[in-house]
């Protein structure tokens, strides 16, 4: 069944900390990974085991958006960014072993291209048309991260629209809905980006740490890297609480 992507309908005032949101990019051997962003499938299906043992669920951010809040302390969001091809055979079945679902952040002008913003590397394949459909079949909700991975605090105005805007409508077109979340590529935003995100229909967006900008359209997450076990995902959990406060985001009741 596909995942749940229809916008949240209204806002609501959390008395503590948003959603924890968690923030993966690349499952695969985390050997040479110069930037910290890749984990084993051995050590998701771990930090997933934690999770679970601390009462916790895995789902995509629409999922945790819509969730009444009494619902949502038991739930932690999940997303993947970039859009790597090895989420299909690596993280998929991790996450249907854990009854998890995730949001995948796509780049639609890299279709089965590579990551090569990455100056470092090591290059990676990015996910086809083919596999973003097979990802949304399998439950996971599919949103934009623009259309090529482009710092977009830097774009002209046009250039900008069309990360924005027609990332939104390249992905409907290959999922057949268009998406309800946007990630920020490198988590850089500004109040010109938030503002043609919200121009291009979009319920929320995706930073790391959105400081003053943090609301629906930039909500803060927690990276994750193959280094967090048990005691450093317990660290970021307290960070995160005592980072964040109260934050205005989607949900059900206002």
């Amino acid at each position: 069944m596909a995942a749940d992507t229809s916008p949240p309908r209204t806002r609501t005032r959390l008395p503590h900390a948003p959603p924890w949101i968690l923030t993966y990019h690349s499952v695969s051997d985390p050997a040479h990974d110069p930037y910290g962003i890749t984990v084993s499938a051995d050590r998701l299906d771990e930090q997933l085991s934690w999770l679970r043992r601390r009462g916790l669920a895995g789902v995509g951010v629409t999922s945790l958006l819509r969730a009444d809040p009494s619902e949502r302390r038991a739930l932690v969001g999940l997303t993947f960014d970039d859009g790597y091809a090895d989420f299909v055979g690596e993280a998929l079945p991790v996450l249907l072993e854990h009854g998890c679902t995730a949001t995948v952040f796509v780049l639609p002008g890299r279709l089965g291209g590579s990551n090569d913003w990455d100056p470092l590397g090591p290059r990676r394949p990015l996910l086809t048309e083919e596999d973003i459909r097979t990802v949304a079949a399998a439950g996971m909700e599919i949103g934009s991260h623009g259309m090529r991975h482009l710092d977009l605090t830097d774009l002209s105005d046009a250039a900008l629209r069309r990360e924005t805007h027609g990332s939104r409508e390249a992905v409907g077109r290959i999922t057949g809905g268009l998406p309800a979340g946007f990630c920020y590529p490198y988590g850089r935003a500004d109040a010109r980006v938030l503002a043609s995100v919200r121009e291009a229909g979009y319920a929320f967006g995706c930073a790391l740490d959105p400081g003053p900008l943090r609301g629906p359209l930039a909500l803060p997450r927690t990276h994750v890297s193959h280094a967090d076990r048990s005691a450093r995902l317990r660290a970021k959990s307290v960070r995160h609480r005592l980072r964040h406060r109260s934050a205005d985001v989607p949900g059900r009741h206002g």
